[in-house]
């Protein structure tokens, strides 16, 4: 029974996930990307204070300032880029290429802490990346739109490095509610330097808006944090990182169904070279020679005991 509890708020997660990008793109149409974002990580960082206040907290600045870096890159970076992007390409491209963190995670843990990996896990990198090319048809594409969203999957695995480093310093609770909180404030500041601010709502439109709103506060942030963390609190962490190349799916299918956008083959085929590319490099073995785990996902949600976050 647990077993299948745990894969239901596993497959829950990575729907989220995935709808996440066809209700960002719709939210669009009444605010700026970085006003957007202020509002959901503010918004979820103040609804979760209540109940992290007496919880262990960081005491020295150094701490606060390691949480800072990764609400910059985890709530800043990272959903600025998925934000931007799909001002001038579709939610369905932004998932997949923002979805390639996984393999940007070991680039980097090789080139900047010398962690090494089987050849199972490089050649997930070389699918990884031929699923990127093949999701743009093999041609280059100088929409500034299709570099937002690799440059999110790009912040996305130094996030999730930086997560998988300092994590294990803090209670997950409380660095997810202060890293969204420091993040949103990161992207409320920026706004006015990096865009035109604007956030408008249409008295016609007034309840479709709300709706994105409290899905982008309450789902998108909250309910899939907590449901992420009691999957990896409840199995193995490795297991159901597999699960990632699920959100690109669930993003396509959700953009197609949403917002009626096409489905090229060229794309599904890239996307289907993502996935197998994530699987390859979470492929169960011997663990890395530092102590450094493959990890994914929102990124709102720390890593704990070797984790992922989820989307």
């Amino acid at each position: 029974m647990k077993s299948r509890s745990i894969l239901a708020c596993t497959l829950f997660t990575m729907l989220v996930a995935g709808l996440n990008f066809p209700i960002g793109k719709i939210a669009l149409a009444f605010g700026s990307p970085f006003v957007l974002l202020a509002i959901r990580f503010i918004g979820a960082g103040l609804l979760m204070l209540p109940f992290i206040l007496r919880r262990p907290h960081p005491r020295q600045a150094a701490d606060w300032l390691k949480i800072a870096v990764i609400g910059l890159f985890q709530s800043g970076l990272v959903m600025a880029g998925i934000y931007l992007s799909m001002e001038t390409i579709t939610s369905g491209s932004s998932s997949i290429l923002s979805s390639t963190n996984p393999i940007w995670f070991i680039v980097f843990s090789f080139l900047l802490f010398g962690v090494r990996y089987r050849i199972i896990q490089w050649l997930g990198v070389l699918v990884g990346f031929a699923g990127v090319a093949m999701t743009q048809g093999f041609k280059v594409q100088m929409e500034a739109g299709f570099w937002y969203a690799l440059g999110a999957g790009i912040a996305w695995g130094l996030a999730t490095l930086l997560t998988s480093r300092w994590g294990k310093l803090y209670d997950s609770w409380v660095m997810a509610a202060y890293q969204m909180l420091i993040g949103g404030v990161i992207l409320l500041a920026a706004s006015p330097l990096l865009e035109q601010p604007e956030f408008r709502l249409d008295p016609s439109e007034l309840g479709k808006e709300l709706f994105v709103i409290g899905w982008m506060i309450l789902m998108s942030s909250i309910a899939q944090f907590v449901t992420w963390y009691y999957v990896l609190q409840n199995s193995d962490p490795g297991k159901a990182n597999v699960y990632l190349f699920l959100i690109p799916l669930f993003g396509l299918l959700s953009g197609w169904l949403i917002l009626g956008e096409r489905l090229h083959t060229y794309v599904l085929a890239g996307a289907a070279c993502i996935g197998l590319g994530i699987i390859f490099v979470n492929w169960p073995g011997r663990r890395p020679t530092d102590d450094v785990n493959i990890e994914g996902a929102d990124s709102n949600v720390p890593a704990n005991t070797g984790g992922t976050s989820a989307r």
